[in-house]
């Protein structure tokens, strides 16, 4: 109520000392007149509801986006018992093995050891601390019925409750999960791409790999806790661990997502199993198809000389006269994915961690070599006139001196938005903590995964050239949203080839692309000085119009296009 007051009174100051042209009152649309038409109490009714309903609005979406599902006690035991029911009648849990446990609050619903998962019932279960520590044992039940015994899974489910903050943990005997453990003995980790169950899985998407790290069994399950405590370290962006010729345990951030990443686990196992049975490599993605000149479609495997052919595919269609290119060459930011992620994700993720990186690799020899980039950038800066640019100290400086110059040049190059080498190249270094870290995914538009899928089965190349280092660009298509991008691109080039806005370096990266004629090639950008100077090289070249790109100026000549799908 003192927010809302404070903003009506705002307000009111504001009608008696601006014009009414120059009144705001955020989330409200309120003039000056409105004062006096409506009077005070209807003002502050109108900055009340709005004020209000879009806080509940907002809190509603932040709480379903970040909140996991809390339940009761008794819900977690009725909610075990259905589950093990149900996992029974899949074979996941015969002869009394596999385990659930779901947490309820600030307690751990388990399911005990040795009980007839099929048959169990709420008051067999235990019920733990956050600490593991025993708050209820179930009472015993008269022969042939065991005495209750905590599940010997107790500490390995204890270990996803503490390092992945889970909400459920369920431990399955699939013999699915076990026949791909087996598919590869030697393997330490089991790998899938390219099925559509894989988007099932938090943070993976079907271009992507799915990857569940694999540790050997071992003669008691509470002798695995070491074991599958440093795979969830490992693999952090796995939500599952597999035990070889075991089983597997799977957990999500509430009972819903344990399920049902345990379900689209499953699949992908039975999946790899299949196609292993098939001969088809599970792990890698299909082969490009291409049509041949007999009228079918070649599909090669990788060797030159064993080309399978199947019924031509339907050929690509072009929206325009051009002829198809021999290759694509794309910028990224604003091209095919967004402004708003490099400017308000990536960009302020490099500034953030600029200084913990830096001190923390300060001895590595990729760091000193980015320092050093950035101190002859520096000095260059200093020698041009280049305002509030300071050089950074010599190598024999301590530490602490040289890091507070290189951070402070970065931050100084990152508000200035600088497309200099020594910046992207350090940014890059930050950027792949970010992503194998899972701290960061790459937003694409919804378009480009396909358009890259569909191009490379037209035997059309496609590269990237932008201002970030080619490190970042691999590092930005390699985690994705919708998973890995890379077998669909042919190379990365980056400002080491040239400035985006000169023609010579369209030329360079023209002869590394080894095409007949630089008429061959298409870029596809958002800015028009790059469009400019890719046909002073001879290059054909596109504008993208996106969501959040600048407004191109009339009379550019170029044509515009608004998805990839519409480049050919």
């Amino acid at each position: 109520l003192q927010r809302i007051l404070r903003r009506s009174h705002c307000f009111f100051q504001s009608c008696a000392s601006r014009p009414p042209s120059c009144l705001s009152l955020p989330p409200t649309e309120l003039s000056s007149s409105d004062v006096r038409t409506l009077g005070t109490l209807r003002v502050i009714e109108i900055v009340a509801h709005t004020y209000i309903r879009r806080s509940i609005s907002q809190r509603v979406q932040a709480e379903s986006e970040s909140t996991p599902m809390s339940i009761s006690v008794d819900d977690a035991k009725n909610l075990i018992c259905e589950l093990c029911r149900l996992f029974y009648d899949q074979g996941w849990v015969s002869g009394t093995g596999g385990g659930i446990s779901v947490k309820a609050g600030s307690e751990i619903v388990m399911a005990p050891s040795g009980v007839q998962k099929e048959r169990m019932q709420p008051d067999d279960m235990f019920v733990l601390d956050s600490k593991a520590e025993i708050i209820h044992t179930p009472a015993a039940k008269p022969p042939p019925n065991r005495p209750p015994k905590l599940s010997e899974c107790s500490p390995l489910f204890m270990a996803a409750y503490e390092l992945r903050n889970a909400g459920a943990v369920i431990h399955s005997h699939s013999m699915n999960a076990v026949l791909a453990t087996m598919l590869d003995p030697a393997a330490s980790e089991f790998v899938i791409t390219h099925v559509e169950m894989i988007k099932g899985i938090e943070g993976h998407g079907f271009y992507g790999k799915c990857v569940v790290p694999v540790i050997e069994n071992t003669a008691r399950e509470c002798e695995l806790t070491d074991r599958l405590r440093q795979a969830i370290v490992d693999y952090p962006q796995a939500n599952a661990v597999l035990v070889r010729r075991h089983g597997v345990y799977v957990w999500g951030k509430d009972w819903i997502q344990a399920k049902t990443q345990a379900e689209c686990y499953d699949y992908l196992f039975e999946a790899a199993v299949r196609m292993n049975a098939m001969g088809l490599d599970y792990r890698r993605p299909p082969p490009p198809i291409f049509a041949n000149g007999n009228g079918a479609a070649a599909i090669s495997n990788g060797a030159a000389d064993d080309v399978i052919c199947h019924p031509a595919q339907k050929k690509l269609k072009v929206k325009h006269s051009a002829a198809l290119p021999t290759c694509i060459v794309l910028d990224i930011e604003g091209t095919v994915a967004p402004i708003s992620f490099v400017a308000d994700v990536m960009f302020p993720y490099a500034k953030q961690h600029c200084r913990a990186f830096l001190e923390g690799s300060f001895d590595s020899v990729e760091t000193q070599a980015d320092i050093q980039l950035i101190r002859e950038q520096a000095a260059a800066d200093v020698a041009a006139g280049e305002p509030g640019v300071n050089e950074v100290p010599p190598a024999a400086a301590d530490k602490l001196t040289v890091v507070d110059a290189v951070v402070a040049w970065v931050e100084a190059a990152i508000a200035a938005d600088r497309k200099v080498t020594a910046l992207k190249t350090l940014q890059g270094h930050i950027w792949r903590s970010g992503f194998t870290s899972g701290a960061m995914r790459s937003e694409l538009f919804r378009d480009v995964p396909d358009a890259l899928v569909e191009w490379r089965s037209a035997g059309i190349k496609t590269y990237i050239y932008s201002s970030g280092s080619r490190e970042a660009q691999r590092l930005f298509f390699g985690y994705s949203q919708v998973g890995d991008l890379r077998p669909y691109l042919c190379g990365f080039f980056d400002t080491t080839s040239g400035a985006k806005i000169e023609s010579n370096s369209y030329s360079n990266i023209a002869l590394s692309l080894g095409t007949d004629s630089p008429d061959d090639i298409l870029f596809a950008t958002d800015s028009l000085a790059e469009a400019q100077a890719a046909t002073g090289a001879g290059w054909r070249a596109v504008l993208v119009q996106r969501p959040g790109n600048k407004a191109l100026p009339e009379g550019h000549g170029f044509r515009l296009i608004s998805s990839m799908q519409e480049l050919l």
